[in-house]
């Protein structure tokens, strides 16, 4: 039986207008997220993160002993801080740990590999703070959840200790869009389109190698990197990319956990508040996260 909730939620998603203006996108993805609100237990606190714009959300009870580094979506074009607050909160809460959340770099105004630096910049910050690396997570979804595993290679080439586990949601992590579900659940998908996602590719990579590790994670070494929970909903344009990098981190031995959550869409959780299935992937993801960052 299908979910009527994600029914609806899918209806709606394909009526909305699309905007093709850069500018425009970026306002209509800021007031979306802005139009969740928040809860008033959530304190939200600005901080430059070693010169990266950022903030702070906090929950009661939030362990300061460890930390999420949140990276949010929109294919290293669109998205912001007030995308992704209302989203952000609640995978603190569920972690049980502040959230920091980076404003990193857009493209095109600073393209590839400006956010992988940004998310290391992120990374040492919080290490700066005292916060062990095996009490933080990096979390992230979209081309987050891809930015996600780039940081942690690119953590691994500067020689920074891992980050206790990493949380992928829907994660974008093949800038070339090779995976047959592209086309597969093109009809299903109302949210990601091969032919939007290769022109964001082509604006964030500006010339560089689709096949960059550091861009496409999927082309790289992954030995080493900590353990990982990969989201996926099944009718997901990008679910072989979801699927690709959990064969990747397998085959270079990395603990990987692998959700394919049925008829949910691309990055559901940011409905949590309309979408129960939305607050169990959070609460699973939270899961994870406290089991990986625990005091040893």
């Amino acid at each position: 039986m299908s979910d009527p909730e994600i029914v609806a939620l899918r209806e709606l998603i394909a009526s909305r207008p699309r905007a093709t203006e850069i500018a425009q996108r970026r306002r209509d993805i800021d007031a979306r997220g802005k139009s969740f609100g928040l809860p008033a237990d959530v304190s939200v606190q600005p901080v430059s993160a070693n010169g990266v714009p950022a903030e702070w959300t906090r929950t009661p009870g939030a362990d300061p002993g460890s930390a999420v580094l949140y990276l949010h979506g929109g294919g290293y074009v669109i998205g912001s801080l007030d995308s992704h607050r209302h989203l952000v909160a609640e995978i603190g809460r569920a972690c049980n740990a502040p959230a920091l959340a980076l404003d990193y770099g857009l493209a095109p105004e600073k393209p590839f590999p400006a956010p992988v630096h940004d998310a290391v910049a992120g990374y040492r910050f919080l290490l700066s703070t005292g916060v062990r690396p095996g009490r933080i997570c990096i979390a992230g979804d979209s081309a987050g959840g891809g930015l996600v595993v780039a940081a942690m290679l690119a953590i691994h080439d500067v020689r920074l200790p891992q980050p206790g586990c990493g949380w992928c949601i829907s994660p974008w992590v093949d800038m070339e869009s090779n995976g047959g579900s592209m086309q597969d659940n093109a009809a299903r998908d109302p949210t990601v389109q091969k032919a939007g996602i290769l022109d964001m590719a082509g604006l964030y990579l500006a010339g560089a190698d689709p096949r960059s590790p550091l861009a496409s994670p999927i082309h790289g070494d992954l030995r080493g990197l900590p353990p990982l929970l990969i989201q996926v909903g099944s009718v997901e344009t990008l679910l072989d990319d979801a699927l690709s990098l959990a064969r990747v981190a397998g085959l270079a031995d990395v603990h990987a956990e692998l959700q394919v959550w049925p008829e949910m869409i691309h990055v559901w959780h940011q409905y949590h508040s309309q979408l129960a299935a939305g607050r169990r992937a959070i609460a699973a993801g939270g899961a994870f996260v406290r089991s990986h960052t625990k005091e040893s």
